[in-house]
C-alpha cells in the first residue's frame, strides 16, 4: 500500500521519502557508479545541507521518515549531527537502511546516532577479516569498522536505547563467500542483524562455490539464478520507490529512486517543493510505464533501467499468454 497522503488539489504527498546526505565516499569499491564516476552527470558531489532539510520538514509535515543513504557515505556530512537533532525534535524517524560503510565516525557521531533515535543502520561489511574485507572495500579498514560498531553498542548502554538498531550486509563474493559463517557469528556477538546480499557485478568476484552459497543464504547464489527462480529482476522492488518513497538528491534533484543515476524526474524538492515532484508529470508518465499502462519513453530515467526492462519483456510475454 502505499505510503501517501493526499491533499485538497488532489495531490499526493509521500510520508516516506529518500534523501541522500553525502554523494561522496572515501572508499573505492571496484563495482560501485560512485568509484567510476558514473554518477556524476546526474547526481554530482555535495552534501545536503541542515538549511534545506530544515525547511523541507517544515514545509512537509506529512513526512514522519527520512531514508538519508544513497550512493555516497552519509556519515561524511558535515551537517549530520544538526540534521538528526533536528528530525529528532520533529518526531521524523531517521535510517540509514541502504547502507553505511562506517569507516569514519567521530564519537560525537556515534553518540549522536545514539542520542538521536535513528531508527536502523545497514553496514555493509563484505568480510569477516581485515584481509578479506579489504579485497572490495577499498581503502577500509575492518578493524576500525568493528570498533566504531562496539562504540554504537556501548553508547546504546549508555542511554538504554534499543537505537539504532544494527544489520550486517555482507554482499557475497567468490573472495569472502567461505567467511558467511563466521561473520554472522561475529554480528551476533555484536547484536547485529545479519543479512546477505548478491552482488550487482557477476563479473567482479564471481561466486565459487554455489551449493556453498545456496545453503549459506537461503537464497540464489547470482542475479540470474534469482530471476530464473522468481521470474523478477533481483531488488526489482526498488520500482515501488516512485510510489511510495521517491529518492530525493542532496540537491534537491527528483532522483525518483535509489538505482536511479541517469537522470531526473522533473522538479526540485528544495526549489519547487516536494508535492511538486511527487506529481510531476514526469513521474505519473513513469508510474503508468511501471504498470505497463504506457510505453517507454526516451526523457524517462526508467527507459535505461535493466529492471523496467525486464519487468516490460515479462509484461510482453503475460500479454501473449493471454492473447
Amino acid at each position: 500500500m502505499a505510503s501517501c497522503l493526499g491533499n485538497d488539489a488532489g495531490d499526493l504527498i509521500p510520508s516516506k521519502i529518500r534523501l541522500e546526505a553525502s554523494s561522496f565516499c572515501q572508499l573505492r569499491c571496484p563495482s560501485c557508479p560512485t568509484t567510476s564516476g558514473a554518477i556524476n552527470p546526474a547526481i554530482g558531489n555535495g552534501f545536503l545541507r541542515f538549511d534545506d532539510f530544515r525547511a523541507l520538514l517544515d514545509d512537509n509535515p506529512s513526512v514522519t521518515r527520512v531514508e538519508l543513504a544513497n550512493y555516497g557515505e552519509a556519515l561524511l556530512n558535515p551537517h549530520l549531527l544538526n540534521i538528526l537533532e533536528y528530525a529528532n525534535s520533529k518526531a521524523v524517524a531517521i535510517t540509514f537502511s541502504v547502507g553505511v560503510n562506517l569507516n569514519h565516525a567521530t564519537d560525537e557521531l556515534l553518540e549522536g546516532l545514539v542520542k538521536y533515535r535513528v531508527q536502523h543502520i545497514t553496514c555493509s561489511i563484505d568480510g569477516a577479516s581485515l584481509e578479506t574485507y579489504r579485497v572490495y572495500r577499498v581503502r577500509g579498514n575492518f578493524d576500525k569498522v568493528i570498533g566504531h560498531i562496539e562504540r554504537i553498542n556501548y553508547f546504546k548502554r549508555k542511554h538504554q536505547s534499543e537505537f539504532p538498531e544494527l544489520t550486517w550486509q555482507f554482499v557475497v563474493f567468490g573472495h569472502n563467500e567461505h567467511e558467511i559463517p563466521a561473520a554472522r557469528e561475529m554480528a551476533d556477538k555484536l547484536e547485529m542483524g545479519f543479512c546477505t546480499k548478491i552482488s550487482w557485478d557477476a563479473k567482479f568476484s564471481p561466486i565459487r562455490d554455489k551449493v556453498f552459497v545456496r545453503v549459506q543464504t537461503g537464497e540464489a547464489a547470482t542475479r540470474q539464478e534469482y530471476e530464473l527462480i522468481h521470474g523478477e529482476q533481483y531488488l526489482s522492488s526498488i520500482c515501488q520507490q516512485l510510489f511510495d518513497d521517491p529518492q530525493i538528491n542532496w540537491d534537491g534533484k527528483n532522483l525518483g529512486c535509489c538505482r536511479n543515476f541517469w537522470g531526473d524526474f522533473g522538479g526540485n524538492a528544495f526549489a519547487d517543493g516536494l508535492r511538486a515532484c511527487f506529481n510531476h508529470e514526469k513521474m505519473n508518465y513513469a508510474r503508468a510505464m511501471l504498470r505497463g499502462r504506457t510505453p517507454p519513453r526516451d526523457d524517462i530515467p526508467c527507459s535505461t533501467c535493466e529492471m523496467y526492462h525486464s519487468m516490460r519483456a515479462r509484461l510482453d510475454r503475460v500479454g501473449r499468454n493471454q492473447a
